[in-house]
Formats: C-alpha cells, sequence, structure tokens
C-alpha cells in the first residue's frame, strides 16, 4: 500500500486532487492511503508553495493547481 498526502486547506481543487488520487490508483489497481494535510504549518514543512500539493511515499511530485492526469498515473505506478 502506498501511502499519497493531499496538501491544501480543504477547498474545491484539493478534494478534486484527493479524488482524482484515488480515481487513478483505482485504474491502475493500486492500494492507496490517501491523506488530506490541511495544516498550513504542515504544508510549509512538506515545502508546498501552492495547493493543492500531491506527495507520494514522502516525496512531494505536485504542488500548485491541479494535476495532469497522467503524470499522476506515472507518480502512483512509480
Amino acid at each position: 500500500m502506498k501511502t499519497i498526502k493531499v496538501f491544501g486547506p480543504g477547498c474545491k481543487r484539493c478534494e478534486t486532487t484527493a479524488d482524482m488520487v484515488k480515481a487513478a490508483a483505482a485504474e491502475l489497481g493500486l492500494e492507496v492511503d490517501v491523506e488530506k494535510v490541511t495544516d498550513a504549518r504542515a504544508i510549509a514543512m512538506a515545502g508546498v508553495m501552492s495547493t493543492p500539493g500531491i506527495s507520494v511515499e514522502g516525496t512531494l511530485v505536485h504542488a500548485g493547481g491541479l494535476p495532469d492526469a497522467g503524470k499522476l498515473k506515472d507518480w502512483l505506478s512509480a
């Protein structure tokens, strides 16, 4: 199981990003644990300067805006 964190204040884009992660994982047949991080300090400590942000297994892979669906699948597959 992969640990995915979605960083953001809980806005619509952040919710959509979390849904995109879950959908991409389901398409790939991967089990993921999606954690939503909304604490501003924790977001900053993760290095996210623009939300939403995504980390896969502790590595920040995206920050700012909705992720590209193709890249999202690549990040989850790696």
